[in-house]
């Protein structure tokens, strides 16, 4: 029973449901899955052992014919910046260590209406504002392929649980990638859903973000599996009160007239590594041997969706940073200013910031008409040092040089999967897959289709 661990969220609940094994037995699984190797990673930061061992019990105990929730049992994390009951949303900062809320956000709340059991917080940097997983409060998260480089952020906390097998299934979120760059750093698969389908609310102050939250925050699923987030996703998505932007949409729409996906292997201004442009081609292959069209093609204007996306960051920041100075750590402080200095657009109307938002919202719209998939890097780099992201000198260039392919999604709102495919060099490898405004459907369908032919990396052991 303790090789459960390596099971999927969707494996696991079938077999709960089956009456193969006990919630019970699935729990204690991982727990003792976290007992053996978070001390090693340091990616959970709070393990609700006590309340998951009473909940995975209540779920046995009830009838079969009561058991509705497709996730009936099955142990998942949280982010520290998602509110959960009984323990605090810590944002990475000493100052909120006992920041108690008084409402579960509405993710939890649905995965727990789900049948789903939490089972542990995960760490993230201070106020989820960097690419690597580190707080004063919570200490580093290490990345289980090689403690030295970055385990991702700002979801690193679940990355690494994922990873090494103490969760199936985490919640986590994303405005720079957040749930895509731990993906990549670890091995494992996430989905940053479009604006306004998973709803996002928090009970603590400040309850309402700035205009780069509104416009770019999301919450979404992190797993091992693509058949994992496309059922966390059904649990997740829809209108929520508290959540103005937030809509009830289908999450599925009309086949493509024409299956049709373009591979982008290359980007203006960046080196891909040799790695990422093979499991790129590698993708393409695997979707032509399926009935699919497949051609290199460069979307519209990346350099320019970067830039508007460090503009539309910079319009908050350069208000936000100053107020929280006191909250965070000097070399972020000074990290957050040299990106406002990069990405400065005191000279620019905020209007005209988000009318150009706009402007290539539609030109990427267009581009999905002629290829309803885009396939191409996670990062246009490989995971580097951690730390290297605070470099004074360097480090605003490094996120800028990382990130050309990320930032599509969180500027446009665009969904998309990040999908591990091997291991190349003792790292991980994989790819992104993008599709236009509320066809998750598409990128988890060519998901799929990919994962099925490749082998997954995880769940793994730490490096030593």
């Amino acid at each position: 029973m303790s090789e459960l661990y390596r099971l999927s969220a969707t494996e696991l609940a079938a077999l709960i449901s089956r009456g193969d094994v006990s919630s019970r037995e699935v729990v204690d699984a991982h727990l003792e899955r976290i007992e053996q190797v978070n001390g090693r990673v340091n990616a959970i930061t709070v393990v609700l052992a006590e309340s998951a061992r009473q909940a995975a019990t209540a779920a046995d105990a009830l009838p079969v014919d009561q058991r509705q929730g497709p996730l009936h049992g099955v142990p998942f994390t949280i982010k520290e910046n998602i509110d959960c009951v009984g323990s605090a949303t810590t944002q990475g900062i000493p100052l909120m260590a006992e920041a108690l809320p008084a409402r579960d956000a509405p993710v939890v709340a649905r995965m727990k209406a789900a049948g789903a059991i939490p089972i542990g917080r995960t760490n993230m940097p201070e106020m989820g504002l960097r690419l690597s997983t580190d707080n004063p409060l919570r200490g580093r998260t290490l990345n289980p392929w090689n403690a030295e480089l970055t385990a991702g952020g700002s979801s690193g906390g679940d990355g690494v649980a994922l990873a090494t097998g103490m969760t199936p299934l985490g919640l986590g979120n994303d405005i720079g990638g957040s749930l895509r760059n731990p993906a990549y750093c670890n091995g494992i698969t996430s989905l940053k859903p479009t604006q306004g389908r998973v709803p996002h609310a928090s009970c603590l102050e400040p309850e309402d973000a700035g205009m780069a939250a509104q416009a770019m925050l999301v919450e979404g699923p992190m797993a091992r599996s693509v058949a994992d987030l496309r059922l966390a996703l059904s649990v997740l998505a829809g209108r929520d009160i508290r959540d103005p932007v937030s809509v009830d949409a289908p999450l599925a729409g009309p086949a493509p007239s024409q299956r049709r996906a373009a591979l982008v292997t290359a980007i203006h201004g960046s080196t891909l590594p040799a790695a990422t442009i093979r499991e790129i081609e590698r993708a393409g292959r695997i979707l032509t041997a399926a009935g699919w069209d497949v051609e290199p093609a460069t979307p519209p204007e990346l350099g320019q969706v970067t830039e508007t996306w460090g503009n539309v960051l910079a319009i908050d920041f350069s208000v936000m940073v100053p107020l929280i100075r006191p909250l965070i750590t000097r070399p972020l402080y000074h990290q957050l200013m040299e990106v406002c200095r990069r990405f400065d657009c005191s000279n620019i109307p905020n209007s005209a910031v988000h009318a150009e938002r706009a402007r290539l919202g539609r030109l990427w719209s267009a581009f999905f008409a002629d290829y309803p998939v885009v396939i191409g890097p996670t990062w246009a780099c490989l995971p580097w040092p951690a730390d290297a992201d605070l470099d004074p000198a360097t480090g605003a260039a490094l996120l800028e040089h990382t990130v050309p392919f990320i930032t599509p999604g969180t500027v446009l709102g665009l969904p998309s999967v990040a999908l591990p495919t091997g291991v190349s060099e003792g790292l991980p490898t994989g790819i992104q897959i993008y599709a236009d405004l509320w066809r998750e459907d598409l990128c988890l369908d060519v998901a799929e289709i990919i994962e099925a032919a490749v082998e997954r990396p995880t769940p793994i052991d730490p490096v030593a």
